[in-house]
């Protein structure tokens, strides 16, 4: 009997593909409310979360698309939306069409590394502060006036790998001009 002859409407394999997809949907749907619950720390509510997700997934979307998009109301989105441009994570421009009639404006998101650069400074100023809590309440002071002692630096991790990369061929290449000397 060859593998063509089995039977694939098997229900136990039926039973075993939809257990199987229902365990992947759950587990997607985890990943992207830890991502939105993360995310709405960073950005303030789960609302601009939101926004900004669908903002990374469909760049130069419009209110509406993004209102449809997220299920949140229209009016909902163009409050965070405002407030998310003025904070500079969302940017907008106005979109272009052949048509005489209103053009609306498209939003689209900053990049991750960038939205942890929008916000490592005031982390960073919180975590000194409570480093230097003695000098901030009275008590004995062990560092100097100026010192932080913590100090985040957040570095692009596209750019850290063709760094790398970089690093790696000019490795490669001096190994084979020694190898040329022996």
């Amino acid at each position: 009997m060859s593998a063509d002859d089995t039977d694939h409407d098997d229900p136990e394999d039926t039973d075993v593909r939809e257990r199987i997809e229902q365990e992947a949907d759950r587990a997607i749907e985890q990943f992207d409310e830890g991502i939105v619950d993360l995310l709405a720390w960073v950005l303030d509510t789960e609302t601009r979360a939101r926004i900004y997700v669908h903002l990374r997934q469909h760049p130069e979307s419009t209110s509406e698309e993004i209102a449809e998009g997220t299920g949140l109301y229209p009016s909902t989105v163009r409050e965070a939306l405002a407030a998310l441009t003025e904070e500079e994570v969302v940017t907008r421009q106005k979109r272009e069409s052949d048509g005489a009639g209103n053009n609306p404006y498209e939003y689209s998101a900053i990049s991750p590394s960038d939205l942890v650069n929008t916000i490592v400074g005031d982390i960073q100023s919180e975590l000194n502060t409570v480093f230097n809590l003695d000098d901030h309440i009275g008590g004995e002071t062990t560092l100097e006036p100026d010192d932080e002692p913590v100090t985040i630096s957040v570095e692009d991790a596209d750019q850290d790998a063709s760094e790398s990369d970089a690093d790696a061929s000019e490795d490669l290449s001096g190994d084979a001009d020694e190898d040329d000397d022996v």
